[in-house]
């Protein structure tokens, strides 16, 4: 699926709520079911800067695709964090790096953020397409 379609599909599945607090409490729900990280894999080298909670992103190339897990202390944060690592998973690295996440914005998520949370979501959305750009350069 290409990433504007899943950037279509997240957007029809948050769109629905009535509020902010249905759609957090969604995210939330999401988040629980969510898989997390093995505790090997919650190193520095993975930790997101800048977020309230910690956040740990994993990201790879397989098959010359890029594929992204993602865990969090936090509920809302890992919530999120999951949403965005679904967006890009499975893009290819031209599209990871091309791709926005602002579809968070036009459903009234990030409105509704705390500062440093929505810093922690600049910076995950930043350290993924950076991934997609060093992904795409032909290896030497």
């Amino acid at each position: 699926m290409s990433l504007a379609a899943k950037r279509a599909q997240l957007i029809a599945e948050l769109e629905p709520f009535g509020d902010h607090h249905e759609r957090f409490q969604y995210i939330i729900d999401r988040a629980k079911t969510a898989p997390g990280l093995d505790a090997a894999l919650k190193l520095d080298a993975f930790l997101i800067e800048g977020c309230t909670s910690n956040l740990w992103l994993v990201p790879t190339v397989e098959n010359g695709v890029c594929r992204f897990r993602c865990d969090a202390d936090s509920l809302i944060t890992k919530g999120i964090a999951a949403l965005v690592c679904e967006l890009y998973d499975g893009g290819s690295p031209q599209d990871v790096a091309a791709t926005d996440a602002n579809f968070l914005a036009e459903v009234g998520v990030t409105q509704h953020l705390s500062p440093n949370r929505r810093n922690g979501l600049t910076n995950l959305v930043g350290k993924i397409r950076a991934f997609g750009q060093v992904a795409s350069r032909p290896a030497p």
